[in-house]
């Protein structure tokens, strides 16, 4: 049978292909980009009359069919490896919980720890010549999450970029149970957090200064990041390379910029390198059949080993608190869930033990509420609550627009003078007083 004759056979619609899932189901609703449109709007016509089903997923792009039912709840649970804001939103609405987890280490999560998982729907690319439907920007810790499916059903998209790589970024339609070919809508596009506020762009040409010639680079996402992006693209840096988790806008800017060649990788060289991606549609057409761009699992781009193994490796992440410690919360602000852990730690201590890397964890100095109340995100210790996700022992670069502060080798009072520098001016004097009454301030600090 050829693949297109058993492309054929395996071709149904969305109505059919739910009708697999079960009360009491594990699902995979893919992964970013990923998350299916028409399946979703099928299940979400049976989800009424089904129960207790665990559904797995992150960074949900767009809202969901499944989620405007009544009473959501009652018939299913959103498990999120990653969250985004729509999902921090469905946690108030009492149906989505956030799955803490080491980002790299999710591929071995499905492979050894986990039940096996009933049901998988994904969009996926249309099938190449050799029967193969490629993942798009996903690569992630998708193969893994295949392996011991019980039933996977793809929704093809024409609009799915189609991501090269060189190993887990794609299925083959042999191990694929049944097909969808949805109505191909535009992939859904994440924009970077906003302009470049003036706060961003003074700790982007702080990070800026510190970079080298044939550096390689990992950027969060956010606008701190992608004001260091716009930097790098102005700038006269050169021969840079790219290893990063996400993939983001500011990478396109910096390659077509001409500053990106991979040519002092000590692997991968030339390549491109990343676990998934997700921006505006100029970053999917970049991508796009892309042999530059190198699509490849979590626990690969994310492993310690591999990251500390490249030269000079840049690492560039945000915060939502840091305190005196050196402690750093970027997922939660007490108990509230904004993000996730990702590979945030992976990246902070590959790139410090990097022969020459350097991490960087920047954030504004403060933050201004609704109430347009004004706080400092540097604090005596972290709110009640919140999650660490970089420990004290790891932090390195500390960086707001008022400096920068490297942790390394510091002890307490070393570092609470650190960070009390590069506060903002007006809530300096209250921290030297909390780090008084915590016993790691000098009195000739000052």
């Amino acid at each position: 049978m050829s693949f297109t004759q058993e492309y054929q056979k395996k071709l149904t619609t969305a109505d059919e292909a739910v009708k697999v899932v079960k009360s009491g189901d594990r699902l995979e609703y893919g992964w970013c980009v990923t998350t299916p449109v028409a399946l979703d709007e099928a299940l979400a016509k049976r989800m009424p009359d089904l129960e207790n089903i665990q559904i797995h997923g992150g960074i949900v792009m767009r809202p969901l069919a499944i989620t405007q039912i009544e009473n959501p709840a009652d018939h299913f649970t959103w498990n999120s490896w990653h969250m985004g804001g729509l999902e921090r939103k469905w946690i108030n609405e009492g149906f989505s919980f956030y799955a803490p987890i080491r980002y790299s280490e999710l591929p071995s999560y499905y492979r050894d720890c986990l039940p096996g998982t009933d049901v998988v729907m994904m969009q996926v690319a249309p099938m190449d010549a050799h029967g193969y439907f490629n993942f798009g920007p996903s690569a992630s810790h998708t193969a893994a999450m295949l392996e011991k499916a019980k039933c996977v059903i793809v929704e093809v998209n024409e609009n799915m970029p189609r991501c090269l790589g060189g190993f887990e970024e794609g299925i083959h339609i042999s191990k694929v149970d049944m097909i969808v070919e949805g109505n191909n809508p535009a992939i859904d596009e994440l924009g970077g957090g906003g302009a470049a506020t003036e706060v961003d762009q003074a700790v982007a040409r702080l990070i800026v200064d510190q970079i080298p010639d044939g550096a390689c680079l990992q950027l969060g996402i956010g606008g701190m990041p992608n004001a260091v992006g716009s930097l790098i693209a102005e700038s006269d840096l050169k021969d840079l390379g790219v290893h990063t988790e996400m993939y983001v806008d500011a990478f396109v800017d910096i390659a077509k910029a001409g500053k990106i060649t991979g040519a002092h990788k000590n692997i991968d060289r030339y390549r491109q390198t990343y676990a998934f991606a997700a921006g505006t549609k100029k970053l999917y057409d970049y991508l796009n059949d892309n042999p530059e761009c190198m699509s490849a699992p979590v626990d690969y781009t994310n492993s310690i080993a591999t990251i500390s193994s490249i030269d000079n490796f840049i690492s560039i992440n945000n915060a939502v608190d840091v305190d005196l410690y050196g402690q750093i919360s970027a997922e939660s602000s007490g108990i509230r869930q904004i993000s996730g852990a990702g590979g945030q730690l992976d990246f902070v201590m590959g790139a410090y033990l990097s022969k020459g890397g350097k991490s960087f964890v920047c954030l504004s100095s403060t933050f201004t509420n609704k109430k347009g109340e004004t706080f400092s995100r540097i604090l005596p210790t972290l709110h009640n609550g919140s999650v660490v996700t970089d420990t004290r022992s790891n932090a390195h670069y500390i960086v707001t627009e008022y400096g920068m502060a490297n942790l390394k080798g510091k002890s307490t009072w070393e570092r609470a003078e650190a960070l009390i520098n590069i506060a903002h001016p007006d809530f300096r004097d209250q921290l030297i007083k909390d780090a008084e009454t915590a016993h790691i301030w000098r009195r000739s600090n000052k």
